[in-house]
């Protein structure tokens, strides 16, 4: 399944579990998956209101504890106890703000003192967001550009420009966008949320679509109703309708080609990658092969025309069959590595492994293995 945002006014962690809740996702099994967590003293409901005329869900979270600042670590202790993969999602998602926040203050990442976002309704909000994808099937999340608001905040070290700075820091990678929008648009919450569920930022893929929601935000915006769409879509059946774009080069050299790949995935492609390849007059080269969707081609094709400096590029249309796939987080000796779940398998990503085993000082098989393991 597939769940595709469009983040008109922002995102907040309460707005992406009220639109997940309006999506379908079972209230009380969200709230088996916090209780899970031992966690005490808090509610969790789903109220139906109207947005400037638009129905949406509001996720109503209450706690009776109103301290708002704890470290880091008494919250991932919490969040790990919540059945997986929802409790690696949600403890990525905590990991990733106190990452923040220490890098912000030159503190150690679990001892870090989080203040606005310190409170127990951010265990509910990332315990119940990753519990509610998971109740709803979905292997991939994508995302219009978020937008950002400007202005001030006001928080715990005083007044701020919004975005905040550690927003800004978990937005780092994602597809942004101004907006004449008064203060905070995006929370530290709902940023590293997204980051958790390795969101991709692209329009709507190829899919077959199905219901559609709204997650209401707390504000009210002049310029525009503020609410969260959420849409769920299964892949198109038959594969994803997709361009393989190639053209030959023979005076390219390997680390151009490989600085090539990066750029081409960063920007966008599905998949990219080079075969050797018999030139004219036996010369030997590479044939250079980028996957994507059809509204990526006109950037992707500048960028290999540019880097490789070849003359021409040809395009053919291809379909491609997607396997559901998941994302979850373990930790190896205090190193967080993701996990990509496949039907058939699990598999870690490599450059986790690779940074874990160079920080260990160990080979980077036992990593793969002590991960693989940690996910049970």
């Amino acid at each position: 399944m597939i769940l595709w945002l469009n983040p008109t006014t922002g995102v907040s962690g309460d707005m992406l579990l009220g639109a997940l809740l309006g999506l379908g996702a079972p209230l009380d099994r969200v709230r088996a998956a916090i209780e899970a967590t031992g966690l005490t003293g808090w509610s969790l409901s789903a109220r139906q209101v109207q947005v400037d005329g638009i129905a949406a869900t509001r996720a109503v979270v209450e706690v009776d504890d109103g301290a708002a600042e704890r470290h880091a670590s008494e919250l991932l202790e919490r969040a790990s106890r919540a059945p997986e993969p929802i409790a690696s999602t949600a403890c990525s998602a905590i990991r990733a703000i106190a990452e923040v926040e220490g890098g912000l203050h030159d503190r150690d990442p679990e001892q870090v003192h989080l203040h606005e976002i310190g409170g127990l309704d951010t265990i509910v909000d990332t315990v119940g967001v990753a519990a509610a994808v998971h109740e709803l099937g979905v292997a991939e999340v994508r995302s219009a550009p978020i937008a950002l608001g400007s202005g001030t905040v006001r928080c715990a070290h005083g007044e701020l420009p919004a975005p905040a700075p550690a927003a800004l820091r978990l937005l780092e990678g994602a597809a942004v966008i101004g907006a004449e929008l008064p203060g905070e648009t995006v929370t530290p919450t709902g940023a590293a949320l997204l980051r958790a569920l390795g969101t991709r930022y692209s329009p709507p893929p190829a899919m077959t679509l199905g219901p559609t929601a709204h997650g209401a935000g707390g504000k009210r915006f002049e310029q525009r109703p503020n609410v969260l769409t959420a849409s769920l879509g299964e892949p198109a059946a038959g594969g994803s309708p997709m361009l393989l774009l190639e053209c030959n080069v023979d005076d390219v050299t390997a680390e151009t080609l490989g600085h090539v790949l990066d750029l081409l995935l960063e920007a966008g492609a599905a998949d990219a990658w080079t075969s050797p390849a018999a030139m004219k007059k036996s010369r030997p080269g590479h044939v250079l092969h980028v996957l994507c969707h059809p509204p990526d081609e006109r950037a992707l094709t500048e960028i290999a025309l540019a880097e490789t400096g070849s003359l021409g590029l040809r395009r053919q249309e291809v379909s491609r069959t997607a396997l559901p796939r998941s994302i979850s987080t373990v930790t190896v000796d205090g190193h967080p590595i993701r996990l990509k779940h496949g039907p058939h398998r699990t598999k870690p990503e490599h450059d986790d492994v690779a940074a874990a085993a160079r920080a260990l000082g160990r080979p980077l098989r036992e990593i793969a293995e002590r991960a693989l393991r940690a996910a049970g």
